[in-house]
């Protein structure tokens, strides 16, 4: 242990010696999710032992100086996490446009010993932060010649060091997979789809909904993809000639299959195979004239920046707040700015000039038409997004040859947003593929009683935004009733089975508690042995401590967070929140947490428990959980298709071997088939959880975050408490590169 205590001293020297303050500035069009990587920049550079400075107002505050430069303490970033928009401002300068500009700013940043700057911006805003890094030493040249500073001063902040975090609700920033605030515009936009949905029903109307995304197209797609729009408008793949017959011949097969409401969704830039601009009034008219469908158009517009960030772009910006700022610090003069990006689960770092030339890149090769090269350039994810949202939105043609295959789906184990959407994908890629597919209702209690009955493409119609499970699902297993099930599948002549099943609520609490009383909240989630829930959810709400089966405490552990706790409810923080998993501990319930913390916590703070139970299965899917729904089950059924030819090529007898069973998942945002027989050993069946949980290297994020004063004195590493030298342990782990 003293080893640990030793290599944290090591680190947070290095990380702290440098004493160089870091700078933060949100800048450009706003984004949800900018405040919470404020938050986790200026608590981690305090955590290290390094002043933070808010920069106001973006470029305008660190040109103009004074009053728009403050040192940022712990508590000013209290409660910001669930805020939209950016409380330290942003706004458009063009005095930094100009040398001049550029040169005041340098010395505003020197007066504050900053040299290192954390921008959160746009592609706009990062590329001017590299232009002033550029810039940087002849800018100190000209400030000792006027005698502003002396040629000490510029030795000691001899270069800038800069640091990107991409805020654009617009995911139009290459070399991330996404961007600060891309997946709450996304929530705003499925909230006003669903809502249109049912208007659109009672009164058999067309919609066209257009979005925001000037040169890209990303959010259209992905909201068409998650709510099953009957035509979507982008300007990476634009309509072919004569798209306009196709378009309104769709419309016209939907409206006579009963279909009562047709989406069309735009993109704000869409245009047609010649670069011409397509509009959504032109498609209003377009539509009326042609087919006499009362139609409406719907503009979000700034609707889609507002409101409170999703709990993904919240632990987004904390991951990459963190790593920013432990990537300013080992900078070097050589060290080119970077952007700290989302790669396969991971922030990593990226050349800022790399990801800036290929965003400009995919707009060069849209303005020489070149769209099959604008799709690739996007990247694999939005090429399978727009592959996949072809494949389900289109019916195959009636002549079609069958394959003579039979697959069977049914949902097991408990409900969960999304099935709905799996089932639907499904369905539809298995009878692209001429398949004949069935339904099977009520899981495997369902298949014993033979509730078989084949299902068509237009009886999953509307599926994909509908909560819990539509065929039904019971956690029964097949284990007792092997041979009445083999009977139902002889019966019914199936080849195949596709089983789809497995092993927000923290904001309006923490909102009830900012009143005039000190309250701590105590919430118990599910997740049977699994902390992942409340683990994510504490990282996304800032919850001072979650507890979890996979880490193991004790009454010691619970009694300093009480003290924590305590010490941070007499300042003028007002709330505090404890998430704990419904089965981290037998003897610690969530009963004890709640009268500890009562007892402790009397004259200071009053406490509230919440059981949320099967409230959280409940509700609409997220637009995460549709798109993920859909994206694997169309993966599942090809590898059906494929293993169903390849079987009836060969002539081979389906057997019990591992390549007959898989489980599909994502790893990495890749997804990857896994033989079931291989699951064996990665798996802990008792506890029904993996072996190596992924998400447990993220955990240090929360308790840094949530420390209110610093918790590691690198000059008294030797007499840390034990929770502390874990924390250090840890920390080092999560933030390797």
């Amino acid at each position: 242990m003293n080893t640990v205590c030793e290599d944290g001293k090591k680190f947070l020297e290095n990380l702290s010696g440098s004493g160089k303050a870091i700078g933060v500035l949100t800048s450009g069009g706003d984004a949800q999710g900018m405040n919470a990587a404020v938050r986790a920049v200026v608590r981690m550079g305090i955590y290290v032992g390094t002043k933070v400075y808010f920069i106001h107002e973006g470029y305008q505050g660190m040109v103009d100086g004074g009053k728009h430069i403050v040192e940022a303490k712990w508590q000013d970033v209290s409660s910001i996490l669930q805020v939209g928009g950016t409380v330290i401002g942003s706004a458009r300068c063009k005095d930094f446009r100009t040398r001049e500009g550029r040169k005041q700013a340098a010395h505003n940043l020197i007066k504050h010993g900053i040299s290192n700057l954390c921008v959160i911006g746009g592609d706009g805003s990062l590329t001017g932060a590299n232009l002033f890094r550029e810039d940087w030493k002849g800018l100190l040249e000209e400030l000792i010649e006027e005698g502003t500073i002396d040629e000490r001063v510029a030795h000691t902040y001899s270069h800038l060091n800069i640091v990107g975090m991409v805020g654009s609700i617009d995911n139009d920033f290459c070399g991330t997979d996404m961007t600060i605030g891309t997946d709450s515009a996304l929530h705003r936009i499925i909230e006003v789809v669903d809502a249109i949905m049912t208007t659109a029903q009672s009164h058999q109307r067309t919609f066209v909904l257009e979005v925001m995304g000037r040169h890209c197209g990303y959010l259209a797609l992905v909201s068409a993809l998650a709510c099953g729009a009957d035509w979507v408008f982008i300007p990476e793949s634009p309509p072919g000639e004569g798209w306009e017959d196709q378009m309104c011949q769709k419309l016209t097969e939907n409206r006579a299959r009963l279909k009562r409401l047709n989406i069309i969704i735009i993109s704000e830039g869409a245009i047609d195979c010649n670069n011409k601009p397509i509009t959504s009034d032109m498609i209003k008219d377009l539509v009326v004239k042609r087919l006499g469908f009362d139609t409406r158009v719907t503009i979000l517009g700034h609707v889609q920046r507002g409101g409170t960030p999703s709990a993904f772009d919240r632990i987004l910006a904390s991951r990459m707040g963190v790593e920013a700022v432990v990537a300013l610090l080992e900078a070097s003069e050589e060290t080119p700015a970077c952007v700290v990006s989302l790669s396969g689960n991971q922030a990593i770092r990226v050349p800022l000039l790399e990801c800036v030339q290929m965003t400009q890149e995919v707009q060069k090769a849209m303005e020489e038409r070149k769209f099959a090269e604008a799709v690739k350039l996007r990247g694999r994810s939005f090429e399978n997004n727009l592959n996949t949202y072809k494949s389900l939105s289109h019916k195959p043609k009636e002549e079609q040859p069958p394959s003579n295959f039979n697959v069977a789906i049914l949902n097991v184990g408990a409900p969960a947003a999304g099935m709905n959407a799996a089932v639907r994908s499904a369905v539809r890629t298995g009878i692209a593929q001429g398949h004949t597919m069935f339904a099977i209702t009520d899981g495997f209690d369902g298949f014993i009683k033979g509730q078989i009955k084949e299902i068509k493409w237009g009886d999953v119609g509307g599926w994909i935004g509908q909560g819990g499970s539509l065929l039904g699902t019971k956690r029964t297993l097949p284990a007792k009733n092997a041979e009445a099930i083999a009977e139902q599948i002889r019966l019914h002549d199936i080849n195949a089975i596709l089983l789809i099943g497995g092993f927000e609520t923290c904001d309006r609490i923490k909102q009830s508690a900012s009143g005039t009383k000190r309250r701590v909240f105590i919430i118990e989630t599910m997740g049977g042995y699994c902390g992942y829930l409340a683990s994510m959810s504490g990282l996304s709400a800032g919850a001072d401590v979650a507890y979890i089966y996979e880490e193991k405490f004790d009454i010691r552990e619970l009694q300093s967070n009480v003290e924590h706790l305590t010490g941070k409810m007499k300042t003028s923080v007002q709330r505090g929140l404890v998430l704990r998993n419904e089965n981290c501990s037998e003897n610690y319930t969530t009963d004890f947490i709640y009268q500890l913390y009562s007892e402790e916590g009397k004259g200071v703070f009053d406490c509230r428990k919440n059981v949320l139970g099967h409230m959280q299965q409940g509700g609409s899917p997220s637009p995460f959980d549709r798109n993920f729904g859909t994206k694997i089950s169309a993966k599942a059924m090809q590898w059906i298709s494929n293993k169903l030819t390849e079987t009836y090529r060969q002539g081979r007898v389906f057997a019990n071997s591992p390549d007959t069973a898989c489980l599909l998942g994502m790893r990495r945002r890749t997804l990857v088939f896994q033989p079931v027989e291989e699951l064996k050993n990665e798996t802990d069946f008792h506890h029904r959880i993996p072996k190596e949980q992924w998400w447990l290297k993220l955990r240090p994020l929360m308790k840094i975050l949530a420390k209110y004063k610093i918790s590691f004195d690198v000059s008294d590493a030797g007499q840390m408490e034990h929770v502390d030298r874990r924390l250090v342990r840890d920390f080092q782990s999560s933030i390797t590169i």
